[in-house]
């Protein structure tokens, strides 16, 4: 969380906007999505260690897809729910093409940036109902993110660690 000099006050909800973003960025105990997508070999972005049931692209593009339809959700007033789990999961365990692994991680970094850029947004009401919705908010889908996103992060690195790919 960013310091603040201590004759500066803020407003409760200019702190929460601050803790949204921090722990979207992997704040704390987590590890930042930088960190874990960082240098992996494409060579094994289509591999599953052991019994894993999926492989590194295969979380990412879950990342990434889960990500956008929480976005989606947040501001759409059209929004469909994606069926699950078929839409949430890319069917093969490769990216489609030499660039798949790059754009997707450049598409999740850019729903990143969505998400804070609505979060920071002082028009953006963090505890109002999402009209559209049923009692979900912005601070909660924030929230979702943030969990989803640490969640599978850490199987990534696991993932990394069995296929001997993980620096530390």
């Amino acid at each position: 969380m960013p310091k603040r000099a201590a004759a500066q006050r803020s407003k409760p909800e200019d702190d929460t906007r601050q803790w949204l973003i921090w722990m979207l960025k992997g704040g704390g105990a987590h590890v930042s999505f930088d960190v874990a997508v960082g240098n992996f070999p494409p060579e094994l972005c289509g591999k599953r260690p052991g019994k894993l049931p999926f492989s590194a692209w295969q979380l990412l593009e879950h990342m990434r897809i889960a990500q956008h339809d929480i976005l989606d959700f947040c501001v759409n007033p059209e929004y469909r729910q994606l069926e699950w789990p078929d839409a949430f999961w890319p069917k093969g365990a490769t990216p489609p093409d030499s660039s798949g692994w790059e754009r997707s991680v450049r598409a999740f970094r850019g729903g990143i940036r969505e998400m804070e850029r609505l979060i920071r947004n002082p028009q953006t009401s963090l505890i109002r109902q999402i009209p559209w919705g049923s009692g979900q908010t912005i601070t909660r889908e924030a929230l979702l993110l943030a969990d989803h996103n640490a969640y599978h992060l850490g199987e990534l690195v696991l993932l990394r660690r069995l296929l001997g790919a993980w620096p530390g």
